[in-house]
Formats: structure tokens, sequence, C-alpha cells
């Protein structure tokens, strides 16, 4: 049984989840047209996933019942459907809404890590806003975040690296934070000045940016200027029957299975430690920090459960909120409401300030 309901939902929200759910439907039915794909029976497995996912709500915590209810194969074969549907989605959203003719993308190896430097014409050559994307660990790219990154770039006034880390399944905790790491070092060890650089991310990548900056202390690595988080994930552990509450209100992560994403991620990882769940961390010491999300997303509270840790840490910390939007409504509705152009405008304020 489903666990979104609709019926909760703002309208104008609604009617864009059902036109972004056509295009990744047609994604979906583009990828099964491929020889590849056709030999597992699809419809079976999306029940055992659905089945999951009805049993993670209801017990609130990672159910000794779902541990191997799907084989490494079957969380390979979804990791890949989901990543095109992602791309193919990417790619409709980029041709209605095009990137700038004026910014310029390019690829580089960020100290052996794929990455993308995207650069505005008015952006400070000194000033790097590293981007770590979203997607659970399973999925994303610079490319399905390009449209969000770029305006960030925009917003803040700083070139931006978006990195293009190790995924999971095949690259488990803590593939995606080693890279995460590799390219902070990169760029410090390009020349650019810890104080220049401000590190963001999103769900998954926003965890991945709070964990940076505590394997950074931890490492003896000067840390950035700030960082800015777009709805983290911040306990995996599910210490707080919470994070269930907005299953409803959240037709982004509501009914995807996310019980089987973390799975993969951890593949047998404390979810305690601070590295992929950044709550229980020693967080004294950390820069400046800005964390948004909507107060109808099942992140909501992990971003408050954090910033509470964090300012009795003694952290500088902001907690921006929005009601009735969608998980990372920054990216999914960049083009098509006003509070993720505010969420935007609001981000680049935060880094601008953190220069002067």
């Amino acid at each position: 049984m489903p666990i979104l309901n609709f019926s909760k939902i703002r309208p104008d929200v609604l009617n864009f989840v059902k036109e972004l759910r056509k295009d990744q439907t047609n994604g979906i039915s583009e990828f099964f047209q491929r020889k590849e794909n056709q030999e597992v029976n699809f419809q079976a497995l999306w029940e055992k996933v659905m089945k999951g996912n009805a049993l993670f709500f209801k017990s609130k915590r990672m159910h000794e019942d779902l541990a191997g209810l799907l084989t490494r194969e079957e969380m390979l074969f979804l990791a890949r459907m989901h990543r095109f549907t992602s791309d193919y989605a990417a790619d409709l959203d980029q041709k209605r809404y095009p990137v700038p003719d004026n910014v310029k993308v390019t690829s580089v190896d960020a100290g052996g890590v794929p990455a993308e430097w995207q650069t505005h014409p008015d952006a400070v050559e000194e000033r790097v806003l590293l981007y770590l994307h979203g997607g659970g660990w399973i999925l994303g790219s610079p490319k399905d975040h390009r449209s969000l990154t770029t305006a960030l770039g925009q917003a803040t006034g700083m070139r931006v690296l978006s990195v293009d880390y190790r995924l999971a399944p095949e690259y488990p905790h803590p593939a995606p934070l080693e890279d995460c790491a590799a390219a902070y070092k990169w760029l410090l060890s390009s020349g650019i000045k810890p104080q220049n650089i401000v590190i963001s991310g999103d769900s998954a990548g926003g965890s991945l940016t709070l964990a940076t900056l505590i394997k950074s202390r931890q490492d003896g690595i000067p840390l950035p200027a700030g960082a800015v988080c777009l709805a983290p994930s911040t306990d995996i552990a599910f210490s707080d029957a919470a994070y269930f509450e907005n299953g409803e209100t959240d037709p982004i992560l509501g009914d995807v299975g996310l019980f089987w994403w973390i799975q993969a991620y951890l593949a047998g990882a404390n979810p305690n430690d601070p590295l992929v769940s950044p709550l229980y961390g020693d967080l004294q010491g950390l820069p400046p920090l800005l964390l948004q999300v909507s107060t109808a997303e099942m992140l909501y509270s992990d971003s408050r459960r954090f910033v509470e840790k964090a300012k009795d840490a003694g952290v500088e910390v902001t907690l921006e909120t929005w009601d009735d939007m969608l998980h990372v409504f920054q990216s999914f509705g960049l083009n098509e409401f006003p509070e993720a152009k505010e969420a935007v405008t609001r981000i680049g304020e935060f880094v601008r300030k953190l220069f002067y």
C-alpha cells in the first residue's frame, strides 16, 4: 500500500509531481525497451520493494526482516534503472530550461575524482562552491544537478566544482565520502584557500557535506568558510520515529523504498558512525552552516535535530524552512515555485556574507 497521501499535498505541488512522474514513467519505459533490461520480472521485484517499504514505515526502523529482502543483483538492477530515469528526466528538464550559454562547463580530474567546473562570467576566480549532489547515495551526478548548481554559482558569485563521487551498491561507504574529501583536498592543493571555499550538498549530498567537515577536522585539514545543506540526511540509524511522520506528504521519498538505498550504502557499516550519520558527530568547531528544508518532507526532523545539536555545540547555524514543499524543492522546483527561487537567493546572501 502506498505511503503517500495525495489529499495532503498542495495542489500546485501535486500537479508538478504528476508531470515529473510522467517524465519518470517515460524514462522507465525507455529503460525496459533495451534488451538487457528485459530479463528481470520487474513487477515482482517492485512488489518486494513496496512490501519492504511498508514494513520500514510500520516498524519505524530498519527491521530485521528487511535484511536480505533484496539481493545485491536486484539492488544493482534497481540502481541502474533509477540512474537511467534520473538522466532521462534531467535531459528533458534541461531542454525546457537550458543552462545559460554564458556558463562554462568543463570536466576535470579533481584528485582522482571526476568532477566538472561550472563558471559563470561574474564568478570570483578564487572562490569555489564545492557541490556534492544528492540521490540517496545510489544515483545522481553533476549532470542531473546542473540546473541547480549553475543557479547557485550565479547566486553566490562563485565557481562551482560539482563532484561525481562513486555510488552504491557498487561503491558503498566509505567510497562516496573518500571521493568528496579527496576533491576538497584537491582544491586546497591547487591553491584555493579554505576561507574561500564553501561546501554544499542536497539530501545524501548534504550528509556527505557534513561528513566531509567532520572528517576534515579529524584529519587535521583546514575547514572551509562555511557549508550549505539542502534537506540533509543526518541520522540513518533512525533514532527518532519523527523521520517517518512526513511520509504521507513527501512525494519524492515516501514511496521509493529508501530502506534498500540505505542498506546498499551502509553495506554493513555502523549507522551510528558520525561519518554516515553526522548527527552523532562532535560538532564543535564547525564553520557557519545554513540548512534549508521543507516542513512537509521526511528529512525535516533530521535537519531540525542536527541544528539543535549544532547550536548546543556553539556552531553558528541557521535553519530556514518552507511549508508544503517537495524534498529538495530548490532543485526539483527551481523553474516552477517562487519558494525555490527564494531559497536560492537566500543561499547566495548567506554565502556572500561569509566573505564580508
